[in-house]
């Protein structure tokens, strides 16, 4: 069991460039995690402190940059209408998190060297 007082290891970000341009990283994926767990492009903007302008130009980005659409309408009831992910865009959160945690595995023993060799600093200071 964890010490109560253990400091967590650092944690790795992956952006994953694809060309000089175009970039998928936490951020767009978070954003179609909100979209699918809302079900809304404005809700999940919301959830994410962004604007709806921001949160649709990001979703209009992943699809210039994957060439398939990644959210889709979904028609207005008596509450308007929503946003689904297509299954594009559910297979790639599920890719990219797939990514993450692979490469998170693969760096654990040097993130534990890392935090060890920060905290001797830390101390000799």
């Amino acid at each position: 069991m964890p010490r109560a007082n253990a400091k967590p290891l650092p944690q790795l970000s992956v952006r994953i460039d694809l060309d000089a341009e175009d970039r998928i990283g936490p951020g767009k994926i978070q954003l179609l995690e909100q979209i699918r767990e809302h079900g809304s492009i404005s809700a999940a903007g919301r959830a994410m402190d962004m604007s709806y302008k921001r949160a649709w130009d990001l979703v209009d980005e992943i699809n210039r940059i994957c060439g398939h659409p990644v959210v889709e309408p979904q028609a207005g009831g008596k509450n308007g209408g929503g946003a689904l992910l297509t299954p594009f865009g559910a297979g790639l959160v599920a890719r990219y998190r797939k990514i993450e945690r692979d490469a998170a595995r693969a760096v654990r023993k040097e993130l534990m060297a890392l935090k060890t060799d920060i905290a001797r600093s830390r101390k000799a200071s």
